[in-house]
């Protein structure tokens, strides 16, 4: 028998055994650190895909809310306050014929959109507590800042002059509101490409027209 038949006959060494199981490893490895990467990057478009579809929603859910601003049971004004990062307004939430006092607000904290709701007491006249009854969360990972305020406010003339009012909007220019813009930054991993994404809506306050000057 040939030197070279034996030679097949004999099988792997153990030289050849150890350098195939060091190419599996290193394939198995790059394979393996390859999926993990696509995974991470679909969760995250999975995730930031559900974070702008809700905040999306409520955006325009919070902006048709704002359009129905109306007198409050006390007979105070629709708009109560408005600033940057807080709106508060008069409209009937839950359609049952009475305005709540609806407080807008982000929370810097937890970067949280959220909702407090008072209702009008059955005295007569009616009041509203100064603090929320009760609060709701809108959306979540809202990464506005100063320069991307929330919340901004126009007179009659947006189209002509699209210069918001000053923040907080004084007594006076809170009469004078007629637009309000609804802006927000979402981002799901804030300090991870890719950036935020921003979602915007306009809510023209359809009641004030009994109180333009």
């Amino acid at each position: 028998m040939s030197e070279s038949i034996k030679r097949c006959q004999k099988g792997m060494s153990l030289i050849e055994m150890v350098v195939a199981i060091a190419i599996f490893i290193f394939c198995l490895t790059g394979f393996s650190f390859f999926y993990v990467k696509i995974w991470k990057a679909n969760s995250y478009i999975y995730e930031a895909g559900q974070d702008t579809y809700v905040a999306s929603r409520s955006v325009n859910l919070t902006a048709d809310e704002i359009k129905m601003a109306a007198q409050a049971e006390n007979g105070d004004y629709p708009i109560k306050s408005a600033s940057d990062f807080e709106f508060t307004v008069y409209v009937d939430n839950d359609e049952d014929g009475k305005t709540e006092k609806i407080h807008y607000f982000l929370d810097l904290d937890t970067d949280i959109l959220k909702k407090g709701i008072s209702e009008p007491t059955s005295d007569n006249p009616p009041s509203y507590s100064e603090e929320d009854d009760s609060v709701e969360t809108i959306t979540s990972h809202v990464v506005n800042e100063a320069d991307d305020p929330v919340f901004s406010y126009f007179g009659r003339n947006f189209f002509s002059d699209d210069t918001p009012f000053d923040s907080p909007v004084s007594s006076e220019d809170i009469m004078l509101i007629k637009l309000v813009k609804v802006k927000l930054l979402v981002d799901v991993r804030p300090y991870h490409s890719p950036d935020h994404v921003a979602v915007e809506s306009f809510a023209q306050l359809r009641n004030l027209k009994d109180y333009e000057q």
